[in-house]
Formats: C-alpha cells, sequence, structure tokens
C-alpha cells in the first residue's frame, strides 16, 4: 500500500466534548442521485452530505447530461434528467475514481439510452464484493455485456423484462441493482433474499414517489412491477447511522461527551443497544442524540455483525477501539466482509491486545468459518494505546485509526486521511469542533 501525502498530526488523550451534525446518509444518497436519472422531470434530493462519494456520482451524472444544481436550502440538490446522453469513456473513467457507484448507473442508462459503459470499479479492501454478480442480474434482466479492454459494454437489444432473482445473500449492492433496473422493466420481478436496511427502504421510497410499485414482504422477498415511466421526486434523505455510531465510539473511547445532531433512534437501535451493553450512555431527544463515557469501566460484550436488523459492519470497526478499554475479554464475530478484521494489526502495534481466528467464535457458524478467513477476534482489554504511525485500509478502519489515535498517548501520524472523506463530511473540521488536538503539517487546525 502507498503512503498518501495527506497526513494528520493527531495528539491524543483528549476526550472529544461538544456538538456535531450528521447529515444524509452516505449508502443512500448517492444512490438516490442515481435514481434521478430515471426521471421524466427534475427531482429534489436534500440532506445531502458533502463528500467524496456525493461528487464522484455528481460527476457522473452531468458526464451523462443530467444538470445537477444547489437547491434553495444548505445540501439540497435539483437533478434534471431531461437531455440524457452517451458519456465518453475516458471521462467515465477518470471520474469514477475508486468509487464502486458506476456499477448502479446500468440499469438506469439501459432504459434511457439503451446501452451504458461501466470503467474498472475500485472501493474498499474489506473483502469481496463480486461485480459479476451485478452483471449476472442484468444478464437476467435482458443485458448483452461485451468485455472491453477499458471496462464492460453493455447493451439492451430487446429492452429490459422482469425476472425472478435469489440473492445467495442479501447483499445491499445487489438489491440496489435490482431496484434500479427493474422499476422500469417490462413485468414483475420477484426479488427474494434481498437486503432490507434502513437505506434501501428509503431508496425505495424514492422509487415510489418517483411512480414505482415496489412491495417488500415480511421474508425479504422484494416484488417489483415494471412501469413505463418515472417522473421527479423530492426527499430529505434519512441519516447517516453509520457516521452517527462513529462519533458515538469516539466518545466511548476517549471518554467523551459528544451530542450527534441528526441522529436517528429507529434506525439505531442495535447499535444503541450494544452502546448499552458496553457501559455506554446516550440519552435521545428529537433532534439527536448525545453520547458519552459515564465513568467507571466498560464490560467486555460478545459480538457478531450481520445484515440489517442485525448488528451493521460498519459499526463494528469504531466500536472494536472503544472495546479495547473495556475490562475483559470481547469476543467479535465478523459474518459480512471476511477480511474486515484486518484494520486490528495497527491497534496492536499501538498496544492494544487482538487475537484473530479462522474459526466462528462467539455465535452461530457464517459463510467464512470453513474458508480460512480471519474473521473472527478476541479484544483483551483494557490497554493502554501509544501514538504510532498508522496508514488507512479503508473508510471504516481509517475512522476506527483515528479514533485509536485520539484515544492514545502522544502523537500519531495518520496517513491516507482524505479516504475518510468518502464518508465523513467536513470530519476534520468536526474534530477541531470537538476539542481535538490535530493538525495538518504546516497548517494548524485545533
Amino acid at each position: 500500500m502507498t503512503v498518501n501525502d495527506d497526513v494528520l498530526l493527531v495528539h491524543g488523550g483528549t476526550p472529544l466534548e461538544g456538538e456535531i451534525r450528521v447529515r444524509g446518509a452516505k449508502n443512500l444518497v448517492p444512490k438516490a442521485m442515481v435514481a434521478a436519472l430515471l426521471g421524466s422531470a427534475p427531482s429534489r434530493l436534500r440532506n445531502v452530505p458533502d463528500i467524496r462519494d456525493v461528487r464522484v456520482v455528481r460527476g457522473l451524472l452531468q458526464l451523462h447530461g443530467v444538470t445537477v444544481r444547489p437547491g434553495e436550502e444548505p445540501g439540497e440538490l435539483v437533478l434534471d434528467p431531461t437531455y440524457v446522453e452517451s458519456a465518453n469513456v475516458a471521462d467515465i473513467d477518470a471520474h469514477a475514481g475508486s468509487s464502486r457507484i458506476p456499477i448502479l448507473f446500468c440499469g438506469p442508462l439501459l432504459h434511457r439510452l439503451g446501452h451504458a459503459f461501466i470503467p474498472g470499479l475500485g472501493g474498499c479492501d474489506i473483502g469481496g464484493r463480486p461485480i459479476d454478480f451485478h452483471f449476472d442480474v442484468l444478464r437476467q434482466f435482458g443485458a448483452t455485456i461485451e468485455k472491453r479492454a477499458d471496462g464492460q459494454y453493455l447493451e439492451a437489444p430487446k429492452g429490459l423484462r422482469g425476472t425472478k432473482i435469489r440473492l445467495p445473500y442479501p447483499s445491499v449492492g445487489a438489491t440496489e441493482q435490482v431496484l434500479l433496473t427493474a422499476v422500469m422493466a417490462d413485468g414483475v420481478t420477484e426479488l427474494s433474499n434481498a437486503a432490507v436496511e434502513p437505506e434501501i427502504e428509503d431508496l425505495i421510497c424514492v422509487l415510489q414517489k418517483m411512480g414505482a410499485i415496489i412491495a417488500i414482504d415480511t421474508d425479504r422477498t422484494i416484488r417489483i412491477t415494471g412501469v413505463d415511466k418515472l417522473g421527479g421526486y423530492t426527499h430529505r434523505a434519512l441519516s447517516d447511522r453509520l457516521e452517527a455510531a462513529s462519533w458515538a465510539s469516539a466518545a466511548l473511547a476517549t471518554e467523551g461527551d459528544i451530542y450527534v445532531r441528526g441522529a436517528q433512534q429507529r434506525s439505531m437501535m442495535t447499535f444503541l443497544n450494544t452502546y448499552r451493553k458496553v457501559g455506554g450512555a446516550f440519552e435521545i431527544d428529537d433532534e439527536g442524540i448525545r453520547f458519552w463515557h459515564p465513568g467507571g469501566q466498560l464490560k467486555s460484550i460478545a459480538l457478531e455483525t450481520d445484515v440489517h436488523p442485525g448488528f451493521q459492519t460498519d459499526w463494528q470497526q469504531p466500536l472494536v477501539v472503544a472495546l479495547t478499554q473495556a475490562t475483559g475479554l470481547s469476543i467479535v464475530h465478523e459474518t459480512v466482509y471476511e477480511s474486515r478484521l484486518g484494520f486490528t494489526s495497527a491497534l496492536n502495534q499501538m498496544g492494544a491486545h487482538i487475537q484473530l481466528y479462522r474459526e466462528c467464535l462467539g455465535g452461530s457458524a457464517c459463510r467464512f468459518g470453513q474458508r480460512n478467513f480471519l474473521h473472527s477476534a478476541v479484544v483483551s482489554g483494557p490497554t493502554k494505546l501509544q501514538g504510532a504511525d498508522l496508514v488507512i485500509p479503508d473508510l471504516r478502519g481509517g475512522f476506527s485509526y483515528l479514533i485509536a489515535a485520539l484515544a492514545a498517548q502522544g502523537t500519531s501520524r495518520v496517513h491516507g486521511i482524505d479516504l475518510i472523506n468518502r464518508g465523513y463530511e467536513n470530519f476534520m473540521e468536526k474534530l477541531v469542533e470537538l476539542g481535538a488536538k490535530v493538525e495538518l503539517p504546516g497548517k494548524a487546525l485545533g
């Protein structure tokens, strides 16, 4: 891994205290922006965070002729897809960068233009996210896919038709792909073993506002009846429960007190239960949630990640940092991404005691159990963390390193902090607001 030039110096040992705001969910907003491509009229999306994934999608939409402009209120975008057109291959590749979101443009572009081009895709290296599965789904709808040197070229010579799909695993990305493709496909699509995360439900709300017919059954089956035409939407994105939980874990690990304006109880209930079991305190009001360390010892727990309504995998990494400060042995079983616990090696360098195992520990057997992946961890605490040189591996792991550096004694150099901008809006400004002692070399921030 190359060490990036973007380095943040973190002088640890200071509790984070104060108030920050979270806006719309990273796992919903870019997808809602893609959905606007399907409309025959402009759409208005509110509560949009200023993060890199939003900027990537905005650029890709503009390349395809969609007009994107700020709305009347802060964090509002107006997206006008009236003049959708083909985009230059090199431009798509340049804009896509390391994002995986371009794969979700396939269905809408096939409906609007009859063809689509998708460059090679990137994203966080936390385990398998098989792109082939997206293409298999699109073939079932009737798309033809030609592999070229610079990416994949798709066509739908006979249009797209509804189909029956059963996901081998309730993948969020695959569910989004089916939704964005099925809403204007001819006939009925039945998707079983679908993801039902709050962000998926919010995307369905967006599509229903546009004129889609989508029903969710209690057994994770989603039925989509294709329609000939969709209009625009006006929608306020649900808040980012993953960012809110990251700041909650930061409050716990640094013995701090953070009010997260915009945090919502309903989408965080599983996290809140676990937070309370560890010994964290929270208080909910109409505007947000206050998270704090109430003093005394934190308690060790057994934790297993799962798809919604289970404990989200994106909550796991930040909370593990707090678990290094809990008394006793905590067991963490990661069942969503097989390589997500790799970030713990850096925590061990800082003084944590975390041992990884190939077996399924502390819960039921999962799909990684017989496949030689280090996907379970035993965290022994409490341990004092010391400042270190850290290279950010992925989005949530990166924020977790930041939390560890803030909780540690001494100074840490955190390399590759630009990656955190993918999913955390103005995170450096928020750190300063919370009293963190951080600086960019040559430029003091706080």
